[in-house]
């Protein structure tokens, strides 16, 4: 085998054994320089959350974005983004003084620098004036456009708000819009990440003194994890100077960088206690570790790494933004468990067991013991996975379909735009909208706009918006405006501005005949361009994440079945979490309880980020398992004892960061904002299930049926795993394969 797996007594690798003497020669130097590292990080960082946008679902490439452009130049009125309710209370909006009032608001709103395109129901030249007054007469609307980039209109918004909103005379006037909806998301979403963190951090670090019981030991993965959170600050906050970011990306910074830090933490201050138990002194300990759970922790960065990466391939920088921030918190994390980390275990020795908090709760019992850490838990594991094993086909068989059934809701599945609707029922933009929705005529700033570019005769335009105003889902055509060598017809359908007819009316709209180019946008429009990306290129994205897998896999093994077990198993793992999903925020049971107002649909991107997010997460855990039953089958060559050994050894390891991980992205989850809320209780409930149900349960039931050759490889690949292959800890056997094929004489599946 290749000198990563030689054993201790040969000295170990040079190339492990050079990063250890690196990692652990100057251990103050080192934990000094990160300091200094994470003080500068911080500074780099400041100020992230006000660069980072709140939208990025559109795909930049698409007709309706090109269309969007082209009308926000040439025709910004036809691209509102504020709307001013007025409220005339018990009278009309046809009311005199009414009238007056809400004549002499449309003027302010348009002398406002930054603001174009301003118009109301009481211009009489209006022509969308009739959808702009609610059909009860007692409100209507002022539309107008903010201009300038995302952060540049937030600054306008917040300058003239607080001047329209409220009394004026007789009328009441609330502040709504697509960029009062975007800008009161992100600030929300910004208060709410505040309260996940203060939720996050105390509770994290009292289950960690629970896993741990010294409190010193408990400390460790909580201050990876913040280093790797403030580093990824910074990063994020440079990537802002070249490309937009999402806010949302800020949450998934948190919930990562905890989770994964206590994640490899646990994994490596555990084996390092183990080693102290034996007898071992701490800088053998400290390389032993690195060799061993080392060695795991970095392949698993790779594979977490890896699904991220997946959402590079997709055009909306809302998943680009999720890989960016996934990608570095993961590298960072990784990166301070394996340089800080090993450089603290050094200077605190068995100082590590210190402070056992435990010992309050045991007063009279002995002291307890570093050489008996878990044997608890691993005899509950051990006795968790005979049973198991002896009922393997029954626990392989239910536990499957439970997972399928669970999954089915998700067949049902309906996609559509994030809108008003993730934000609170009390938020003003959410109650403008809703006012709108239930009181307006058609989809007042929420209709199509189909852009007419190409000369064109007063009766061609009469001809084509006669043959828009006879399609089924329409209730409306105005226009068209004309510039030059452009114009515009505003469309508004007879439903939701998103729904299904409305994503029929731009397939439609798209395929009716002008004697000029055409190009459709709007809401509906741009949900249908983001379907049609995300499907373009879910595919390639799907290979790209199994591919890698099954490589890493198979370097990390050298088993061509286990590699495809990993796959298969992980996403069977996430089936729960899509069906969830479904049944919770589309359909909307338990919205009461969890406090929000379900769309009717799940916005387009969303299952892509999670599917990248919980798999990798999955394979997080798959890993550990699958490094520590590798090394005990090096070692004995016992297919069933090394499963035992396995889960019996990490068990409790992975079901502790399962829950410590869930206990971070419940915190994200009671975000006001729905996706957010989605995004962490969804996988929280994901890792749960892997954790405890599929590396509990399933992995272990279906590596008895496939028995010894789980291990099975065919020539060249055995030849090539030998070279290129990796593997936790120091095999004293030949190597993998071969013991399998002398030991228990199997060279061949069955």
């Amino acid at each position: 085998m290749t000198e990563v797996n030689k054993p201790p007594g040969d000295g170990g690798s040079p190339r492990l054994g050079g990063w250890t003497r690196f990692v652990t020669a100057r251990p103050r130097l080192s934990l000094l320089v990160a300091l200094v590292i994470t003080a500068l990080a911080v500074l780099a960082g400041s100020g992230v959350a006000d660069r980072l946008g709140s939208g990025g679902w559109e795909d930049p490439e698409a007709e309706s974005t090109y269309a969007t452009r082209a009308l926000e130049r040439e025709f910004p009125a036809s691209q509102p983004n504020l709307l001013l309710l007025v409220d005339a209370g018990e009278a009309t909006v046809d009311d005199p003084a009414v009238a007056a009032e809400a004549r002499r608001i449309t003027a302010r709103l348009a002398a406002e620098k930054g603001v174009t395109g301003v118009g109301s129901y009481w211009q009489a030249d209006a022509s969308a004036a009739p959808a702009l007054r609610a059909e009860d007469g007692h409100e209507a609307l002022i539309a107008a456009r903010i201009t300038g980039e995302e952060k540049q209109a937030g600054e306008t918004l917040d300058r003239i708000a607080p001047e329209f909103r409220g009394t004026h005379g007789p009328v009441e006037v609330s502040v709504g819009g697509p960029v009062a909806v975007r800008h009161e998301m992100q600030t929300t979403i910004q208060e709410d990440l505040v309260r996940a963190e203060v939720i996050a951090l105390p509770v994290t670090l009292v289950l960690l003194v629970m896993v741990f019981g010294s409190a010193v030991a408990a400390l460790l993965p909580l201050g990876i994890g913040i280093v790797a959170i403030l580093g990824t600050n910074a990063v994020l906050r440079g990537l802002t100077e070249v490309t937009d970011v999402s806010v949302f990306a800020m949450n998934l910074t948190t919930a990562l960088g905890l989770g994964l830090a206590v994640d490899y933490a646990l994994f490596i201050v555990r084996r390092f206690r183990e080693e102290l138990a034996t007898g071992a002194d701490p800088l053998p300990a400290v390389g032993t570790t690195l060799r061993t759970a080392g060695r795991t922790v970095l392949f698993s960065a790779l594979t977490v790494a890896v699904s991220l990466a997946a959402m590079l391939l997709f055009p909306q920088y809302f998943l680009r933004s999720f890989a960016y921030a996934g990608i570095a918190v993961v590298l960072l994390a990784a990166a301070a468990a394996l340089i800080l980390l090993p450089a603290a275990l050094v200077l605190l020795g068995h100082r590590v067991n210190a402070l056992d908090l435990r010992r309050l709760f045991r007063r009279g019992q002995p002291k307890y013991p570093a050489s008996t850490a878990g044997a608890t838990q691993g005899r509950a594991w051990t006795r968790t996975a005979n049973l198991v094993m002896r009922r393997a086909p029954f626990f392989a068989l239910g536990t499957t379909a439970v997972l399928v059934l669970l999954g089915l809701p998700f067949l049902g599945v309906k996609f559509g735009t994030a809108d008003d609707r993730q934000l609170p029922a009390s938020a003003e933009s959410h109650v403008v909208q809703q006012h709108i929705r239930d009181g307006f005529p058609g989809s007042p700033g929420g209709g199509l706009e189909v852009l007419a570019e190409g000369r064109a005769t007063p009766a061609q335009y009469a001809a084509y918006k006669e043959r828009i105003a006879a399609l089924p889902e329409v209730l409306r055509v105005d226009g068209p405006l004309v510039k030059g060598e452009s114009a515009y017809f505003t469309v508004l359908p007879k439903g939701e501005a998103v729904d299904d007819p409305a994503q029929r009316l731009v397939d439609e709209l798209r395929a009716t005949q002008a004697p000029f180019d055409t190009r459709v946008t709007g809401a509906a429009a741009v949900l249908v361009d983001s379907k049609d990306a995300i499907a373009e290129r879910l595919p390639l994205a799907a290979a790209f994440i199994a591919t890698v897998t099954l490589l890493l896999v198979f370097l990390l093994t050298g088993s061509v079945l286990i590699p495809i077990q990993a796959v298969v198993l992980n996403a069977l793992s996430l089936t729960a979490m899509f069906g969830a999903v479904v049944w919770v925020f589309q359909d909307g049971h338990l919205s009461g309880l969890l406090g929000f107002t379900s769309p009717g649909s799940i916005e387009t991107t969303l299952p892509v980020l999670m599917f990248c997010v919980a798999f990798g997460l999955s394979m997080d855990y798959g890993v550990f398992l699958l490094s520590r039953i590798k090394e005990e089958y090096d070692t004995t060559g016992d297919h069933d004892q090394a499963v035992r050994h396995g889960l019996q050894r990490t068990g409790g390891l992975i079901t502790a960061a399962a829950v410590i991980l869930a206990v971070v992205m419940v915190a994200i989850g009671t975000s006001r904002v729905t996706n957010t809320k989605m995004l962490g209780l969804g996988i929280a409930l994901a890792v749960l299930m892997d954790a405890m149900v599929v590396r509990s349960l399933l992995v272990p039931a279906v590596m008895r049926l496939t028995g010894r050759a789980t291990w099975w490889a065919p020539g060249p690949l055995r030849r090539f795993h030998t070279r290129f292959g990796f593997s936790e800890g120091e095999s004293t056997a030949p190597p993998t394969t071969e013991p399998a094929r002398e030991r228990d004489k199997v060279s061949t599946p069955g």
